[in-house]
């Protein structure tokens, strides 16, 4: 579509509305009041994203939807959004995603039931935003606000560390962000005043400038993803978060990091983006190997697919920096497949916390007894986690390691690994908890999960299997975006 539509804008500024309605509701008394607008608002922003990709023309690599406004005339920014084939899907997944949290934390969440809906209604749409943006103020100012609600989240309703995570949360993705407002300023003088992200892909600049400027949004979007060695504030962070906290984190906060690699390192920086290739792959497959290894040794369910997240992620950034398009385009399917796996997986610990109080394996141990129906949505998800062919967690996985092993053997035998330790971890952890006896009295009482909890797990068992039977609706948006994308960085390479 060409500008003038306005339907990006709606997207975004829609649950915000809804969120800041949901607040206006006030005290828990009107707490049911509260949970029927932040459904109603998910629901409308779900069902108003869809267009986005049914009305998408697949065969351009061109931005479409766009809108743009003139927004700070002094310094040339303009609110301009748009979407092309990498983005839109992301969008489709946190409308998605937010609407599973509120139905999720239906019953679930008792105290300040309005301030947390809200709060994950203003994130979505900021997230969006995030996704949407062409201008790099923009850009920024989403990706700075997109924090405070998920801050507010994990201090007010996580677990007994919760204000210790939701600080170190804070200042690592801060303080990585100011790196990157500085190279958005550099880049505005280089380009003759302008904060359009499309103008700097005309740039030219020396591999030096390239370099320290492919630093500065390393710092950003590294640690948002969190990639080796700068990954050590999710575990905290998914272990205090609430429930719907963790799910938004791991579905869609984690993806913004790898997104701008996309839209900005690789485009922006293409000779810095080949010529550190090698640093980017290496801490990937660190990534993958390490951290499926520490993964392993958890005791938490929570920290366990927290750390099980950091690995899936380095598939990812491993994915983009083969620069080939089996390899991205899988990081892509990738990323969409991670988002309705760990959701799942964290709903799933969820609803277990929510009747038992303990994240502890040891402390469960024949569940598959008492809860039968909730055993059955677990072992889909823990298989999906391990890269079973017919799930969305094989898709993605297995292009990558295909496009590895066509650029190097070890790069492929190394990504491969993660094939045996993620069905170590998941199915182990699996195994402990679900299966054998029932261990304790508390698992002797567990009652099995209800209809709403079931709506929840079976839309994202859908979305696992539908995937992982068919992805090329998927793959087929992307495809232009991907190409053009991969020849823009091949004409610059060193």
């Amino acid at each position: 579509m060409s500008e003038g539509s306005t339907l990006l804008s709606w997207v975004i500024w829609l649950p915000i509305l809804a969120g800041l309605l949901v607040l206006a509701t006030g005290s828990d008394r009107n707490a049911q009041f509260a949970r029927l607008i932040a459904l109603i608002g998910a629901g409308a922003n779900f069902l108003m994203s869809i267009p986005l990709f049914t009305g998408f023309n697949r065969l351009t690599s061109d931005m479409q939807f766009v809108e743009k406004a003139s927004w700070i005339e002094t310094f040339n920014v303009s609110y301009h959004l748009g979407v092309d084939g990498i983005s839109v899907l992301f969008i489709i997944l946190t409308t998605f995603t937010t609407l599973l949290v509120v139905i999720a934390g239906w019953k679930v969440i008792e105290k300040k039931v309005a301030q947390y809906m809200a709060a994950f209604l203003i994130m979505s749409g900021l997230m969006i935003g995030v996704f949407s943006a062409l201008d790099a103020v923009l850009f920024y100012v989403f990706w700075e606000a997109m924090l405070i609600p998920m801050f507010i989240a994990i201090g007010v309703w996580g677990g007994p560390n919760r204000v210790y995570a939701a600080v170190k949360f804070f200042l690592y993705t801060l303080l990585g962000s100011l790196l990157m407002l500085v190279a958005f300023i550099y880049l505005y003088h280089k380009s003759g005043g302008s904060f359009s992200i499309l103008d700097y892909h005309s740039i030219q600049l020396d591999l030096d400038v390239q370099v320290l400027l492919f630093i500065a949004f390393f710092t950003a979007f590294a640690v948002k993803v969190p990639m080796f060695p700068v990954h050590t504030w999710l575990p905290d962070a998914h272990v205090e978060a609430p429930t719907g906290g963790s799910v938004v984190l791991a579905a869609i906060m984690l993806k913004l990091g790898a997104y701008g690699f996309l839209r900005f390192s690789l485009p922006i920086l293409p000779d810095a983006s080949h010529a550190l290739s090698g640093f980017m792959i290496t801490l990937s497959l660190i990534a993958v190997v390490y951290i499926g290894l520490v993964a392993l040794a958890q005791s938490d369910m929570k920290k366990l697919i927290a750390y099980s997240s950091i690995s899936h992620m380095g598939f990812v950034t491993l994915g983009f920096f083969l620069f080939s398009d089996l390899g991205m385009e899988g990081a892509l399917v990738q990323m969409i497949s991670h988002g309705f796996i760990s959701a799942a997986m964290f709903l799933c610990v969820g609803v277990m916390y929510d009747r038992m109080h303990s994240r502890e394996i040891s402390d469960y141990g024949g569940v598959v007894n008492t809860m039968p129906k909730f055993a059955a949505f677990f072992m889909l998800f823990a298989m999906a986690n391990s890269g079973l062919p017919g799930t969305s967690g094989f898709v993605g996985e297995f292009m990558v390691i295909l496009a590895a092993l066509k650029v190097n053997f070890w790069y492929g035998f190394l990504a491969a690994t993660t094939l045996i330790f993620g069905a170590a971890y998941t199915l182990w952890m699996y195994k402990r908890v679900v299966f054998g006896p029932v261990a304790n009295t508390h698992v002797e009482h567990l009652t099995d999960i209800t209809k709403r909890e079931i709506l929840v797990l079976g839309l994202l068992a859908v979305a696992v299997l539908g995937m992982g039977l068919y992805p090329l609706p998927f793959t087929e948006v992307m495809h232009a975006s991907v190409n053009n994308l991969l020849a823009h960085v091949a004409q610059s390479k060193l």
